[in-house]
């Protein structure tokens, strides 16, 4: 091999060789920055692992009762008298029983449901009535603006009922826990027909406990009706809660 010859096998040989080192060069320097920047990023620890993970399976269902919970709950069905049908009683100054008797079983509807209950607002003549199975039907009422002096509530289930034992407790938890919130006296001698043969009554099916309720006199009683129409639906609700869970 002449000199020239190995002379540019060396520089060609050189070349190679410092391209190689430079390539290596520049991994080496990849490779450290890879690895300063992992040593500098917390570790990821199981606990926080599992916050990831409880955050991301947390939907929508841990605001909500599951479709499940839902279908085991309570159905209860409550009747704001009058409500589609006609005003019910009246006061001279125009208040209607069945706009009182609507607020209140909307705040009843809004208190059950809170406890988890399925419930069911119900207009007086409405077609859900036909044939309704649940835990408890109870229907709203108020009593006259036109009775001077008098005061008081009153509570009833119809009168050839086909589960007596079931709806006179449900008459009773109403009674009792009604009585307690409001502070009303009872008033059963003034239960007419109209109550013990109330229409709902027929219509629903036989074995769905049922109750009405007469919230309180218009007159007498309106300060209470009308100032602390909450603490008469609590009244309600719990009696209704009281008789679905056991009581009294």
């Amino acid at each position: 091999m002449s000199v020239a010859i190995r002379h540019r096998a060396l520089l060609v040989g050189g070349r190679v060789m410092l391209i190689v080192a430079s390539a290596s060069l520049l991994a080496a320097v990849l490779i450290g920055a890879r690895l300063f920047s992992a040593s500098r990023a917390p570790p990821s620890t199981a606990a926080e692992q599992s916050t990831a993970e409880n955050e991301s399976s947390a939907g929508s269902s841990s605001l909500a009762p599951s479709d499940d919970v839902l279908a085991d709950a309570p159905r209860v069905g409550i009747v704001a008298g009058h409500a589609g049908y006609d005003p019910g009683a009246m006061c001279s100054d125009g208040w209607s029983e069945a706009e009182l008797n609507m607020t209140l079983a909307q705040e009843v509807e809004r208190l059950l449901q809170r406890r988890g209950y399925q419930v069911d607002l119900l207009e007086e003549y409405d077609a859900q009535l036909s044939g309704y199975r649940a835990d408890a039907l109870v229907s709203v009422h108020a009593d006259s603006c036109e009775v001077p002096g008098a005061t008081g509530f009153k509570v009833a289930r119809v009168t050839d009922s086909a589960i007596p034992q079931a709806e006179d407790r449900l008459v009773s938890c109403l009674y009792e826990e009604y009585e307690a919130m409001t502070r009303l006296p009872r008033h059963p001698s003034s239960i007419t027909d109209n109550m013990t043969n109330y229409h709902a009554f027929r219509e629903i099916d036989h074995y769905t406990p049922g109750a009405i309720i007469e919230v309180g006199f218009m007159l007498n009683d309106r300060d209470l009706l009308t100032k602390r129409p909450k603490l008469v639906a609590r009244g309600i609700a719990a009696g209704v809660v009281c008789f679905v869970e056991g009581g009294p």
